[in-house]
């Protein structure tokens, strides 16, 4: 069973910073693609920011604002955040894509809440 525990989300004011943390636990052979989404009150999850392959791609609300990393050996996918608005308040949830020995797996986080605000 493979597990994503997230963290590192609370209340910052506007212009603030906050680091999410994810770490993937379990039998995981290798980790093919890690992501983060958001879901704010009333609209649907989206795709913030995403890591694979050695690459990253942003969605533009937060392109030069947030920044996606990762270190594959703790299996951990990190999203530094600055210049932080309110609209950018949601829960955020990280998903990865990877393989174990019975083969490809994905899975989504609990998610950790972030709120913006004065």
């Amino acid at each position: 069973q493979v597990q994503l525990v997230e963290s590192g989300g609370g209340l910052v004011q506007p212009g603030g910073s906050l680091r999410l943390s994810c770490v993937a636990s379990g039998s995981i052979v290798s980790i093919n693609v890690m992501s983060w989404y958001r879901q704010a009150p009333g609209k649907e999850r989206e795709l913030v920011a995403v890591t694979a392959s050695g690459s990253t791609n942003y969605a533009p609300s937060v392109k030069g604002r947030f920044t996606i990393s990762r270190d594959n050996a703790k299996n951990t996918v990190y999203l530094e955040m600055n210049s932080l608005k309110p609209e950018d308040t949601a829960v955020y949830y990280c998903y990865a894509n990877y393989w174990v020995a019975q083969g490809k797996l994905s899975s989504w986080g609990q998610g950790t809440q972030v709120t913006v605000s004065s």
